[in-house]
């Protein structure tokens, strides 16, 4: 599989305004980011789906390069 794309150096945080699905984009291609907005079709990528909840604050990964994903842990001040 190819390297995602680092779409920025830190994460995107964002607080969620109602409980629902989201879907991360992994491959760093998504003009929606940090969400997937298909982008990724032919690349071998697949967005990782989780839940949020209501009033809750996230940072998700914008490197692409966390070793725990969706959620950043960092690795961008490594790249």
């Amino acid at each position: 599989m190819p390297e995602p794309q680092i779409a920025q150096k830190g994460p995107y945080v964002w607080k969620a305004e109602k409980s629902e699905k989201v879907a991360w984009c992994a491959c760093g291609r998504s003009g929606k980011q940090p969400f997937c907005d298909g982008s990724h079709k032919g690349t071998g990528f697949r967005p990782i789906v989780l839940d949020v909840e209501a009033g809750e604050t996230y940072a998700f990964c914008g490197c692409k390069h966390t070793g725990t994903p969706p959620m950043c842990n960092g690795t961008h001040s490594r790249l």
